[in-house]
Order: C-alpha cells, then structure tokens, then sequence
C-alpha cells in the first residue's frame, strides 16, 4: 500500500554523527523521518523538532549526503538510527545506495532495516571490510500487523532477504523487535532464521518512547500485554522466562534490551 509522503530536501553540515550508543562509534542518516510509519517507533521523538506533519507523513532527505560520505572516520558506523536506509523512497531515489558507493570502505559498518530492498546493494556491501546487515523480526501478521505496522514488508520477504543476503557471503544478524509480550514470537523468529544469521538482538517494546497514541491502541486491543509492560512485578517475571527461553535456544546474543529505568539492558 503506496501512501502519500511529504518530501523535504535540505543540505546537512554532517553526516557521521557521535553516537552514544555502545560500541557504535558513529551513526549515518541520510533520510529522518520514516515513510514505514511504525506506530510503535521511538523516532517519533524528531517531530518535536520537525514540525512537518504527523510520523510517518514525511521524509527528510539530505540531498548532500553523498558527497559528506566521503569524509574519513575511523571507528564503528551504524545506519540508520532515526530512519530506515531501504524505506520505499529509496528504491527510486537510491540515495542510501550512493552513500554507501562514497564511504570509506575501511569502516565496520552495521546497516538495520525492515525491508528486502537492501539485497539489491550486496554487491557495494561485499566491498567493506567489515560489513554486516540486520533485519527487523516480530512475527507480526494480521490484525496487529494492521494496528502496529500496517506499511511495512510481511516477514517472510524479510527473512527471504536475509537468506539472499547469507548466499552472498554477507555477515547478517536478526533483531528481534519490539517483543511485545502475548503477540511476539521469539521462538518462532529464531527457528525461521537459524543458519541464515551469525547472532540474533531482541529488544523488548520501548512503551514510554512508543507513545500515548500506540499505548492507547495496545491497551484497548491488547490489555493483557499493557498489563505485562506496565506492572514491575509481572514484567519481572515476564523478563526471566524470556531469559530462559533465550537460553535453551543455544544462540549466539548479547542479551536483551528492555527499556527499564536502572535495567536498560540484560546481558545473556
């Protein structure tokens, strides 16, 4: 389904941006804004400051990101934080693709995204060094597919594009997110993937960064799960039996995100 986006074009001062994110030395967004529109998505946060239009209903595409790629960083890059490199636009538009033609190839770069578009660039991708490329898994179909994420590509061709991706001697890693209690199978994620990934990141939903509007629409659809996400005490419990389940898998992880004051994340 092809939905109207606004596109706003503007020149960047940079484009490797200091990252605090751990082990990440620098993170890369040519695009802000996302025409996938999760409803659920922490990004959300940039229309504070952008005031285009509702998330989702808008594109920021920084038209000079090429040509700022070609700076030399030294470290780990990540792409992208606040948007997705292979989101609709860019099938046409193929800016993420020229980015990634002009950055140093000497970089370890980690690319994330929901979309199979990205296959199209293994042959750039295989020219790193040290490349590796994630794709987002939730096992959503139906009616929270329609609720949560209505725009984005079904998970099969996701877990295809990570097969394509393994074929052609790619480094790839699952990121199980957001892990809503009740509707997300973790399980289910891992045995589809297991040999077309090197590691798997699960991350359960960021409820506080997800919004009044998507904590509406899970209460209303999903009260069980809301109850889960927002009692300490049945959280807690829900955490270890995911640890454990995580465990018995025999998988290659660090641990799992979790978004809790004083317990952001859980190492495995």
């Amino acid at each position: 389904m092809d939905v109207a986006v606004r596109i706003v074009k503007r020149r960047a001062r940079e484009l490797y941006i200091k990252s605090r994110i751990p082990g990440v030395d620098y993170a890369v967004n040519q695009y802000a804004g996302c025409q996938f529109g999760c409803r659920y998505c922490y990004a959300k946060f940039l229309c504070r400051w952008k005031d285009y239009g509702p998330w989702g209903s808008w594109v920021e595409v920084k038209e000079n990101a090429p040509e700022l790629a070609r700076k030399h960083v030294k470290g780990t890059v990540v792409m992208s934080t606040v948007s997705d490199p292979y989101q609709p636009l860019e099938a046409e538009m193929k800016h993420t693709r020229r980015v990634l033609r002009f950055m140093d190839k000497r970089n370890r770069l980690s690319i994330l995204t929901k979309s199979p578009l990205v296959t199209r660039d293994a042959d750039i991708l295989r020219e790193f060094r040290d490349a590796e490329v994630g794709l987002t898994l939730n096992t959503f179909s139906g009616k929270e597919k329609r609720l949560f994420e209505p725009l984005t590509p079904i998970q099969r061709a996701r877990v295809n594009a990570l097969k394509e991706l393994h074929e052609a001697g790619l480094r790839t890693y699952a990121f199980i997110s957001p892990i809503i209690p009740g509707i997300t199978d973790v399980e289910a994620v891992v045995e589809e993937t297991k040999g077309l990934v090197e590691r798997y990141f699960f991350e359960v939903l960021n409820l506080r960064a997800s919004g009044r509007e998507f904590q509406r629409i899970l209460r209303e659809n999903y009260s069980e799960s809301y109850e889960i996400l927002t009692d300490e005490e049945k959280f807690g419990r829900f955490i270890e039996g995911l640890k454990e389940e995580i465990k018995k898998m025999g998988i290659i992880t660090e641990g799992i995100e979790v978004h809790r004051k004083g317990w952001d994340f859980i190492p495995l």
